[in-house]
This record gives C-alpha cells, structure tokens and sequence, in this order.
C-alpha cells in the first residue's frame, strides 16, 4: 500500500532538513525588527520572507524539494517545476509548494508565520512568527 503523504513528509524531513531550517532562519530574519511580537504588515512579511529566500538560493532550491518530494510518492510530475506559482507560492504563512500528480494536488506547507484574526474587533489581521516551522503535507 503507498503512501504518497507520509512518504514526502519523511523525504523532506530526511533529505531536506537544511533547507526546512534554512526557512526557519529567513523568517528569523523578517521577524527581528518588529517592535512587537506579531505585524499587521502582510506585505512586509511575505516581500520580506521572498527576499530572505531569494537572498539565500532557498527560494531557487524549493522546486528541487517539490520534484523529490513528488518522486517518494511514485508518482511524476507534469511539467519541471520553477520558483513560481503555481509550483512555489511565498504566502503570509511561509513558503508553498504545489503539484499535481495522479491521485490529486500535492500541497506542502512550510508555516514559519501565524495569522491571529479578531473577527470581534474588525481590526487588521497580525502576523506573529511561530517557533519553528510546522511542516505540513496534504494530497487535496
């Protein structure tokens, strides 16, 4: 029996452990100058965690986890990835990888930021770094 998520999951943690901490250490890097434990500045923490992976070759090596990630489920991708949509999306959370294969959409989350929403209030969401980086992977 196969076992597409856990088989990615257990890649990346085996084989890409440098580039899961090199993430965590770029949003490291966003996070530093705030005066406060979380932003409402969307666009400073996704611009700011874009450059930060740029700035490191981290965002140029993501298509490279997707495509080894794909290939420990047994399945092929369609097309070689690239650093972009739909393949890599940099959100407000962290980096997102994306493919589709035979059984349906693989989705890999890297989450380095949490969104803390008060519907109550109607203020802005915030941006607060969380400790570490929550690995998610999801066959949608």
């Amino acid at each position: 029996m196969s076992y597409p998520v856990r088989d990615a999951r257990r890649r990346i943690q085996d084989e890409h452990a440098a580039i899961v901490d090199g993430i965590d250490h770029c949003a490291t890097q966003v996070a530093d100058p705030w005066d406060t434990a979380r932003t409402t500045d969307r666009d400073a923490v996704v611009e700011g965690l874009r450059g930060a992976l740029e700035a490191t070759a981290l965002l140029e090596q993501l298509p490279l986890v997707l495509d080894d990630a794909v290939d420990a489920t047994g399945y092929r991708l369609r097309a070689q990835p690239v650093a972009a949509p739909p393949y890599v999306v940099v959100t407000s959370r962290g980096p997102v990888l994306r493919a589709t294969i035979d059984p349906g959409r693989l989705v890999i989350r890297f989450d380095v930021f949490d969104v803390v929403r008060d519907h109550e209030t109607g203020q802005l969401p915030a941006y607060r770094r969380r400790n570490g980086v929550r690995l998610s992977v999801s066959l949608e």
